[in-house]
Formats: C-alpha cells, structure tokens, sequence
C-alpha cells in the first residue's frame, strides 16, 4: 500500500460492508483481525490512524431478521442500524484490543460535519483521540439519520473525517481495486492507476452500482470523495481488501493526489454536501473569481434560495458550479441588488452596503 508512516502521520482507513460482513450478514472476523493487525503495525510505526466503517446496518439486518439487509425502508435502516452498532463497536474493541490498541467510538450525521461549531467540535474529539493513542472506529449514527440529514454512503464521510482530523492521507477500502476507464464488468476496461485531477472524464468513468448489494456508495461516491480530499490537500487511494492483510501489500490501486492544501476554513466549505441557496453569475464575474477577486452583484444574474446572511450558498457560472462561499446578505436583500452596480447599493438597501455579495476570503473555489 502506498501511504507509508514517513509521508502520512494521520490516515482514515474507511472499510465497506462488503469486506466487514459476508453475505449470510456475519461478521468477517479472521479478515478483520487482519486489518487489526496492519493497523497495530503502523501505530507501532508512528502513524496515527482512525477507522470509519461500515457494517451495523448488515449486522442488525441479520440479527433482527429483516429482508433486503435491511434497506427496505428508512424504519427498517434505522432499527437495524441501532441494533448493529453494538456488534460492531464490540467487534472493534475486541480485534483492536487483541493487538493492544484502544478502540474509541464516534457516530456523526451530515449536521456534525457541515454545522461549522459542531463541525470544529468534532475536529477536537478527533484529534484528542488520535493524540492519547486510540483508534478511533467512526460511523454516520444511521439509526437518527434521515434522507435529508445524512451522508448516504461512508466514502464521503471518510473524506470529511480525514479533513476534520487534520489527515494526509485516506484509503478507501473496496470490493474493487481502483478506478477503470468504464464499468470493470466490460471488456477491455482498463484500470487508471493515477489522477492528477478530477475533471468531466474522469467523473463519466464512474459506475454508481454497489458490486454486494450490501453498501450504498459505487464509484460515483469514491469520485465525490476524492474530490473532498483532495481538494483539502488529502491524498485518497481506493484499493481492494478482496485480499488478505491489504494494508500491508503493495497490490493494484488507483492513487487521487491531493491539490494545494487549502485553508481550513476554506476546505470545510468546499467539502460541504449541502448548501442553502444559489448565486448564478455571468462569465465575466467568474473570471472575477477565477482570478481571486469577491463576488459583487453587478456579475450576479439569479437567486436560488431562501438564505441569511452567513448561511453557505454555491456560485454557479455559466459552465456549471465554480464556488462555495458565506453570503453577505440574506435571499431577499440580494435579489435586490442583483446586477446592480455598488454606487447603487445604498439607496436599494437604504443603508450602507458591504463590500460583496459573497468576499474572496470566505470562498472557497471547487
């Protein structure tokens, strides 16, 4: 595996459900020892490492008897979730503590990790965990989670997790050992080792299909998930843990190398799921943007939204979304002054104006 303790002091490792339950809904226990042990292994070495995983969902399918693995309905998702968190935790702390290590649990919904308060709270737990020496085993609490509150798959939450613990590297681990040019099933799909950047073709290659049936995120969720890590300056690999001990063999995988690493602040709003409202603007105004300028209203041409002042809104340009910033006025008030020049502004507002609909320094470019 690629990420070594020399160039990466903090790592998620994110394992699906595929790989943690077979197919009867029963925990992989010998595989997991495995994993238990590369981890003790780069903890002796000096990495510090958290874990968010997958599996309660299958795990309390099984256990309450509950057809489709438990995805049948939202009701059935949250009962078996609530059940299968226990075994899961308690598989954690066993397999871990078998190698020495101390196992500590963190169960988040989407709010946790894009509210900014809770968001930097998080940060701290995690990163106090990290320092005293545990492992932190993270997973989205499914059993509160609804439709509208959660991340849906465990790949962007693992992208969100490494950005909040301050990581330099993620590795998602798979039921496929990287990305291909087209869907692996076709003939002459070929594996793309390497991508500098995200771009429209490297997101076409992805397939949204779940090989197991037990998960809920396919290539599509991994993209989106490099393109939060790496645009947090995160190295992200996707290999497969088909094999024994994946952690600790060099085998095929596709490496996502990171971006310039962004600001903090900056990086949360990027790697933001949800956002409030649009601004749609004109080109000139995104080469404003492009070249490190704000957003002033006279390059805005719509408003989408019922937002406040601070809420997050994402700037579109003519070619599609370019950025995520805080709005400087509420929905209303910038519907007014939409392309309106700033001499304008304080006789539309009938006070003084800001300086932008949305500033440069709390924007964050995608």
């Amino acid at each position: 595996m690629l990420f070594a303790p020399a160039s990466c002091a903090r790592l998620v490792i994110k394992i699906g459900s595929a790989l943690l339950v077979d197919p009867s809904g029963a925990v992989r226990r010998d595989w997991l020892a495995g994993i238990a042990a590369d981890v003790a292994d780069r903890t002796r070495a000096g990495q510090q490492v958290a874990i968010v995983s997958s599996g309660a969902i299958a795990l309390g399918a099984r256990r309450l008897g509950l057809p489709r693995g438990g995805r049948a309905s939202l009701e059935d998702a949250q009962a078996a979730a609530a059940t299968g968190q226990i075994l899961l935790s308690q598989t954690w702390a066993e397999v871990l503590a078998a190698e020495e290590l101390t196992a500590a649990q963190m169960l988040v919904t989407l709010d946790d990790l894009e509210d900014r308060r809770r968001y930097l709270n998080a940060a701290a737990t995690l990163g106090r965990l990290l320092q005293l020496g545990t492992v932190p085993v993270i997973n989205e609490n499914d059993s509160v989670a609804t439709a509208e509150i959660r991340f849906g798959d465990n790949d962007r939450l693992a992208a969100r997790v490494a950005q909040a613990a301050g990581a330099q590297g993620v590795i998602l681990l798979s039921d496929i050992d990287g990305l291909y040019d087209r869907n692996p099933a076709q003939p002459g799909a070929v594996h793309i080792a390497q991508v500098d950047r995200i771009d429209g073709r490297i997101a076409d290659m992805a397939d949204d299909g779940s090989a197991s049936g037990m998960g809920s995120g396919g290539m599509v969720s991994k993209i989106e998930a490099a393109r939060i890590a790496t645009g947090a300056g995160v190295a992200l690999a996707i290999a497969s843990g088909r094999v024994e001990r994946p952690l600790s063999i060099d085998a095929r995988h596709t490496m996502f190398l990171p971006e310039r690493r962004a600001r903090a602040r900056k990086a949360w709003l990027a790697g933001r799921l949800t956002v409030k409202g649009r601004i749609e603007i004109d080109a000139g105004a995104a080469q404003a943007l492009a070249d490190g300028r704000s957003l002033l209203a006279a390059g805005a041409t719509m408003i989408e939204g019922a937002f406040g002042r601070g809420d997050v809104v994402a700037i579109h340009g003519p070619a599609g979304p370019i950025a995520r910033g805080l709005a400087e006025y509420d929905a209303a008030e910038m519907q007014r002054l939409l392309g309106r020049r700033s001499e304008e502004h304080e006789v539309l507002l009938g006070y003084a104006p800001r300086s932008a609909l949305v500033h440069r320094n709390h924007m964050a470019l995608l």
